[in-house]
């Protein structure tokens, strides 16, 4: 039936479909809304900002319409050449989507990322949208001050109030940017959720498990290289290398008779057995590649 209602849509000119993405300073909930938008883990989340390096896609099919979501790093002053090229990035997504939300959270004060993004969204010809995140961390007052404060940052075109763990307010929010993409046939096959290959989701979920553990002593210094997947029957043969700067910090992965490292494992196994769907043996080793943020050679090697 769903199949048909779409055949409609489209045939008498209301389907829509274009691209969207979150952007807003590290940790204001961008990746954690995007999964809640999509229903599926797809954008790395971690209570540590700063953590999304790849331009992950996540497809939402409806039967009027559909938003392809673009998760980039949050903008930042950048330390590194690593920093610069994220940066470069998040520009580059900017230019090329048909609505952009803006994520400022319910909880924090109005600061100068937020107003230094704002101005930076000002030069673009895509839709700007404000999205107050976390709205569950806050009571009613608090929310109303910061909507009324967001509403003086800039001329959004709507600001909607959101909570992507408790789900609040969500669907209203996927169908407050579905009205502003452009009408077009769809973009993607029904059965697509995200068009970035499985070893870079795998990667990801890896990197996620190992930053979990290492939260205030690694924060942006591991990579992840997943250098073979080997499908066996019901059991996918995974072989990655996490890479850290520094002997030291291999030391803190590895943990203590490799006590940590197998803790990733475990935790980032289960992770990639549901992306799949099947049984995992994982494999995983810590290398040690010198200063890899600030070498454009390291750089390229672990793909960025």
């Amino acid at each position: 039936m769903l199949k048909q209602h779409r055949g409609d849509a489209k045939s008498d000119g209301g389907y829509r479909a274009g691209f969207a993405c979150f952007v807003g300073r590290p940790n204001a909930g961008k990746s954690t809304l995007t999964n809640a938008i999509i229903g599926q883990k797809i954008a790395i989340t971690s209570s540590k900002p700063q953590t999304t390096r790849h331009v992950i896609r996540g497809v939402l099919h409806r039967p009027d319409g559909q938003l392809v979501l673009v998760d980039t790093p949050g903008l930042h002053r950048p330390r590194t050449l690593l920093g610069e090229r994220l940066n470069d990035l998040v520009r580059a997504t900017w230019s090329e989507v048909d609505v952009i939300g803006l994520c400022i959270p319910a909880d924090e004060e109005i600061g100068r990322g937020d107003r230094f993004i704002s101005g930076e969204l000002a030069e673009l010809k895509a839709t700007v949208l404000a999205v107050v995140t976390k709205t569950d961390l806050v009571g009613k007052e608090q929310l109303a001050k910061q909507l009324l404060a967001v509403s003086e940052l800039a001329d959004f075109a709507e600001i909607v109030p959101v909570s992507a763990v408790s789900g609040d307010q969500v669907e209203l929010l996927v169908e407050v940017m579905g009205r502003y993409l452009p009408p077009s046939p769809q973009l993607y096959p029904d059965d697509m959720l995200t068009d970035e290959p499985e070893h870079v989701l795998i990667g990801e979920l890896i990197r996620e498990a190992a930053l979990e553990g290492v939260r205030d002593e690694l924060p942006h210094s591991i990579a992840v290289v997943v250098e073979e997947i080997q499908p066996e029957g019901r059991l996918t043969r995974i072989f990655a290398d996490l890479y850290v700067e520094r002997s030291s910090q291999k030391a803190i992965v590895i943990g203590a008779r490799g006590a940590r490292l197998k803790e990733v494992g475990t935790q980032a196994r289960a992770q990639i057995e549901e992306l799949l769907g099947t049984k995992v043996f994982l494999d995983l080793h810590v290398r040690i590649a010198k200063d890899w943020q600030r070498d454009p050679k390291q750089l390229r090697k672990l793909g960025f």
